[in-house]
């Protein structure tokens, strides 16, 4: 049966492809064809403890069963580091354009907030002792912009939000750009410190995002 298979990050600096169409044994999981690329491609071995797996854009086992047509994500560990349209509409996206923070906090302020909280995520010039020149950015946009707005509900679940926007910057970003964008509007302070909070924390966590940190003589994915 064919499936396709979808690179990230380092895995797609090691494959140099962005996807691939394979044909694999019917019965096949997310791990056989690990395995099979492993031989193609030597250097994935060293994400085997760490990789995560999705296919058509849901995180899955890696012993569930492929059917024909899926599309499989080959996930790497997501990034834990730290012109747009004038009114945006969309509350979870994924961009290449400057983020819109002011126009963002207008459009999801309501009357009945009584607090709107903004996270602002901004690339710094250092990590780890060593000067950053800028960073890289790349996502699994569609399956990021899905989790997004998994992170939206899971927060209405908790607090009584009256509306809250993640947007969430690709491509290269120089020092002091602005990364990542969080608004959460509630009728109270703590709700929203709490939600926003709560919402970048699990960004970290399930998003697809990856970031490559440039400095003099070097670059890695984190």
């Amino acid at each position: 049966m064919k499936v396709r298979a979808k690179f990230f990050a380092a895995l797609q600096e090691i494959t140099g492809q962005k996807e691939i169409d394979l044909e694999v044994p019917s019965g096949s999981t997310p791990v056989d064809l690990f395995n099979t690329l492993c031989q193609r491609y030597p250097q994935m071995e060293r994400f085997r403890d760490s990789l995560l797996f999705s296919i058509n854009l849901e995180f899955v086992s890696p012993q569930d069963r492929l059917a024909e047509g899926d599309e499989i994500a080959f996930i790497p560990p997501v990034s834990g580091g730290a012109g747009m349209e004038s009114t945006p509409k969309k509350r979870f996206l994924i961009t290449e354009d400057p983020l819109p923070v002011e126009t963002l906090v207008d459009e999801v302020r309501t009357d009945a907030s009584g607090a709107v909280v903004t996270f602002v995520g901004v690339v710094r010039n250092s990590f780890q002792g060593k000067p950053v020149h800028h960073l890289q950015y790349e996502a699994y946009k569609e399956m990021a912009e899905k989790k997004l707005e998994q992170i939206g509900t899971e927060v209405r679940e908790k607090w009584p939000v009256e509306d809250m926007a993640i947007f969430h910057r690709v491509g290269k970003l120089d020092i002091g750009e602005r990364s990542v964008v969080i608004v959460v509007a509630a009728p109270h302070r703590r709700e929203a410190f709490a939600a926003c909070e709560y919402a970048i924390d699990r960004l970290k966590e399930i998003v697809p995002i990856w970031k490559k940190e440039f400095w003099a003589g070097g670059a890695d994915w984190r």
